[in-house]
């Protein structure tokens, strides 16, 4: 049995979380499609007399897994932002728990995956910048800037896609247990 406020207002608040939501996931899929391909083309060559030295997004491991973060993102944005405009454009509102829940489960995955590949970033970025003298890992961003600038930018896109991905999971569990019953409460 779903929830029922009054039916206009839950009519025109359930269009509202449907718009938002396919407002997310639309700058899901642009940002984690920018961010990846930010990262993936992301190198610089500096020279030093005749040695050249070459800083790439494959030689730091976790801008790898950023990357394939950002284009998992986007790929589940774009068939989830299919989903969303087909039930928009047909009228039909999710009526299914196992459906609602599939997708709920999705989004909390997605969420954890980009968080967790940000906050990994993060890190690398602060050795990447101060370097850790302990450990004799000298700094890397004074050598090539250009390079953490444009890692910068990619991480900044990918938070973007973090906290959109956040949002989304917020909004699934809304679509999830507006199903339930609640008058227990």
């Amino acid at each position: 049995m779903a929830v029922y406020i009054e039916g206009k207002k839950l009519k025109a608040m359930e269009r509202k979380v449907k718009v938002g939501e396919v407002a997310l996931r639309f700058a899901t899929l642009v940002l984690g499609v920018s961010a990846a391909a930010l990262m993936e083309t992301n190198s610089e060559v500096k020279g030093i007399v005749s040695i050249q030295t070459k800083a790439k997004f494959t030689d730091m491991k976790i801008l790898v897994f950023l990357v394939i973060a950002n284009g998992l993102a986007a790929a589940y944005s774009l068939v989830q932002l299919v989903r969303c405009l087909t039930c928009m454009l047909h009228g039909t509102m999710l009526h299914s728990k196992a459906i609602a829940w599939a997708i709920f489960i999705s989004d909390q995955v997605m969420a954890y995956i980009t968080l967790a590949a940000i906050a990994a970033t993060a890190q690398a970025a602060v050795f990447a910048e101060y370097g850790q003298p302990e450990f004799q890992w000298m700094k890397a961003c004074n050598i090539f800037t250009r390079f953490c600038f444009q890692s910068g930018e990619g991480a900044t896109m990918a938070l973007l896609v973090s906290m959109a991905s956040i949002c989304l999971s917020g909004i699934s569990a809304f679509n999830l247990f507006r199903l339930y019953d609640c008058s227990f409460i």
